[in-house]
């Protein structure tokens, strides 16, 4: 029986794997379509284009990695099923138990390739695009992923560590020069909130008063700023939860609660890191009764369609949950969960009907 796991497990991965190439394909042309419509924004040129699609590949190959694994199993498995190789496995032996034993084995390999992918290359990936996409089309501003963004107005040269979403600023340093670009005070802010009319409301300042006689130190509590900078420009290099690792959102999670700040939409993405490889296996525990309980002559097209309706609905039900959850304010955690284990249920249901 270990030929036949490791026969089955083979033909699922190679099925998953070539249905995520198309997929992947797919996608990244949607991408580069979508991206052409900026094209000749600041130095927004073909090769920043390419550049920024070929960053974006890991992230999206994550997203797709339970969609291929139905699509591919679908597959494979009708065609084992088309073919009479299912029933030749189970006349000699192989139990339903033994099939969906040696399509798991497939999904363990899966899972690790896509936590390998979605913890250690994907994040840091999606970051640098990020990054490069914004520095090309907005000339005026620079960002660094580990300085933070750097941003000049006149004769001042400002740091900010953390733009939040809702466009307020926290951990922010301005560095003031003189007309012969000596610096001559540095201010450091904890949190800036824009209040309108280009009027920042600066909080816990200290500034450093630099000369060559001395330095001198001051604190306020609070502090108006006037400054041309909008929180407009400041969004489109807000912290995104798709730029962040697990152990980087369950890090952000903390220091927004800490600061009073929202946090449901990062509380979110966490679970739903936390929750994707369990939707992997359903994927492929889902394939395998609809494979076993069709009738042998159904067309590969007919299942192939039968998958993307599956995987789809699938979607469509989770990302209306999830956002749900964060108009409501549900609990992050049970609004990543509900859609997995409702069809993890249904994928019982029906492999208890088909050993009955």
């Amino acid at each position: 029986m270990n030929v036949l796991n490791k026969y089955i497990a083979l033909e699922v991965l190679k099925g998953a794997f070539i249905t995520q190439i198309v997929l992947l394909t797919l996608f990244n042309l949607f991408t580069f379509t979508d991206e052409l419509k900026h094209l000749g924004e600041g130095n927004y040129r073909l090769k920043e284009i390419l550049y920024y699609v070929l960053l974006t590949s890991p992230g999206v190959f994550y997203e797709l990695l339970p969609a291929s694994a139905l699509l591919g199993s679908l597959f494979v498995l009708g065609s084992m099923g088309n073919n009479r190789e299912l029933i030749a496995m189970r006349a000699a032996g192989l139990s339903v138990f033994g099939i969906i034993k040696a399509v798991m084995l497939a999904g363990c390999v899966l899972v690790m390739i896509a936590l390998i992918v979605g913890e250690f290359i994907a994040p840091t990936a999606q970051r640098m695009a990020h990054i490069s996409r914004v520095s090309a089309q907005n000339t005026q501003i620079n960002v660094s992923a580990e300085y933070g963004l750097w941003l000049r107005e006149g004769k001042k040269f400002i740091n900010i560590k953390q733009v939040v979403g809702d466009g307020s600023l926290a951990d922010l340093v301005i560095y003031e020069f003189d007309d012969d670009l000596h610096i001559h005070k540095a201010i450091h802010v904890d949190q800036a909130i824009y209040l309108g009319n280009q009027e920042w409301q600066m909080n816990n300042i200290v500034a450093s008063e630099i000369s060559i006689q001395q330095m001198t130190s001051s604190y306020e509590e609070t502090q108006i700023w006037k400054s041309s900078i909008a929180p407009n420009l400041l969004k489109i290099v807000a912290i995104l939860p798709n730029n962040l690792s697990m152990y980087d959102l369950a890090g952000y999670v903390k220091f927004l609660k800490k600061n009073n700040q929202k946090s449901h939409l990062y509380e979110a993405a966490f679970w739903g890191r936390i929750v994707n490889p369990l939707v992997t296996f359903i994927m492929l525990l889902l394939a395998t009764p609809f494979v076993i309980g069709i009738k042998r002559g159904v067309s590969v097209g007919e299942r192939m369609m039968l998958g993307v309706l599956i995987g789809m609905g699938f979607n469509i039900i989770d990302k209306t949950v999830g956002h749900l959850g964060l108009i409501y304010g549900l609990s992050p955690p049970l609004m990543a969960f509900a859609p997995s284990i409702a069809v993890l249920l249904i994928a019982l249901f029906y492999l208890k009907r088909i050993q009955s």
